[in-house]
């Protein structure tokens, strides 16, 4: 194997594989990234079994062949480098000579055959075609509510529906649940789980491709154990998480007895600032006071006690109900819209929040006990 490249796009495609790159494993080849020189492209691939990703670039005086780089180091020595172009060659032993300007690096390679079989979709798989931003955004929207102990099996994901023209993302961990909602293209209605930590990967992956992205649309082939996104010359290759999601529709209420119209701004402001005593009390609690015109927010530890009023408008009666701030803020920090509407029925049955208009999001959230405020 042999070729010459850009060190520039060497580092930034290097940059992307490497998010796949395992570092919990006894398998060698995993902690490394398998390099391919095919038809005037270098394709570079890393995996951990749970996440595969696949990327592109073209390379001069290439010679075809294959080789597993040591992840780590050989991404340190590509930043490191101080020339623009770099040369890199590989011997049937797999010893890798990495040459720029002044620089001669030789490393210890493996076999490329001893890389992982990745495994594309099936031939029968569904299709999704769907903007870059816009599915970065339904993450960003939603991935906080997953639930991060590994041992709670599905709700570590993001549940994924596909119908014939939206996709939705719902995230829940018991506590909480997030809901986004768009307009997508479908060859049939799907439902799938994938594992939020990958989602988050695939957000930055979106981002550190956008410079060089010649669509604004992106591809997912999904079948019953992966999904494939491809966007320009990368390819994210994902395992499914298995098991039947919570019902979650059962979970929303369908009627509430008080709504609050507020601006999200606002009382996201005033909540970050109790917040600042709620984390030196227990449960990290504020409490929410709904009078007239007025939303009170309070908290108190053994440091002090805050308050903090917002204007709103009400529909239904007064209301007292405690949250955990975390929660509020996360839900809040996702939201964009300048206003939205919060809708109760009591003090111990969860807040949703939706948007004035339409159903791009909905944010449940269950309320604390305030007994002792």
């Amino acid at each position: 194997m042999k070729f010459t490249c850009s060190r520039q796009d060497l580092a930034k495609s290097l940059n992307i594989v490497s998010k796949a790159v395992s570092v919990r494993t006894t398998i060698p080849s995993l902690k490394g990234i398998m390099m391919e020189v095919k038809d005037g492209e270098l394709i570079m691939t890393a995996s951990d079994m749970d996440i595969t990703i696949q990327d592109r670039i073209q390379v001069e005086q290439a010679e075809a062949g294959s080789v597993i780089v040591p992840a780590k180091l050989f991404g340190d020595v590509v930043r490191k480098l101080a020339g623009e172009e770099i040369a890199i060659s590989a011997d049937e032993s797999s010893t890798i000579e990495v040459k720029c300007l002044n620089s001669d690096f030789v490393l210890t390679g493996i076999q490329a055959d001893e890389f992982v079989n990745i495994k594309n979709t099936d031939a029968n798989a569904t299709e999704l075609v769907l903007d870059r931003h816009v599915f970065s955004e339904m993450v960003k929207s939603t991935s906080f509510a997953a639930s991060i102990d590994q041992t709670k099996g599905v709700i570590t994901g993001i549940l994924t529906e596909l119908d014939n023209d939206h996709l939705r993302m719902v995230a829940i961990d018991g506590y909480r649940m997030a809901i986004a909602t768009a307009p997508a293209v479908s060859q049939e209605a799907k439902k799938i789980i994938i594992s939020a930590r990958i989602m988050n990967e695939i957000v930055k992956i979106l981002a550190d491709t956008e410079e060089r992205a010649e669509e604004e649309t992106m591809k997912i082939t999904v079948d019953a154990k992966s999904a494939v996104l491809e966007t320009g010359k990368t390819k994210v290759i994902m395992r499914l998480i298995a098991g039947d999601f919570i019902r979650y529709q059962d979970i929303i209420p369908h009627e509430s007895a008080i709504r609050v119209f507020v601006n999200r701004k606002e009382l996201a402001e005033s909540v970050d600032r109790a917040s600042l005593l709620s984390k030196e009390g227990r449960n990290n609690l504020i409490k929410l006071a709904i009078r007239d015109n007025v939303l009170t927010i309070t908290s108190r530890s053994e440091e002090g006690n805050v308050k903090e009023d917002v204007l709103i408008q009400k529909e239904g009666d007064d209301l007292d109900i405690g949250f955990n701030a975390k929660y509020m803020t996360d839900m809040l920090r996702a939201i964009n819209d300048d206003e939205i509407v919060m809708n109760f029925n009591s003090s111990r049955t969860p807040c949703l929040v939706t948007p004035k208009e339409g159903d791009a999001y909905e944010y449940l959230v269950l309320p604390v006990r305030i007994s002792n405020m």
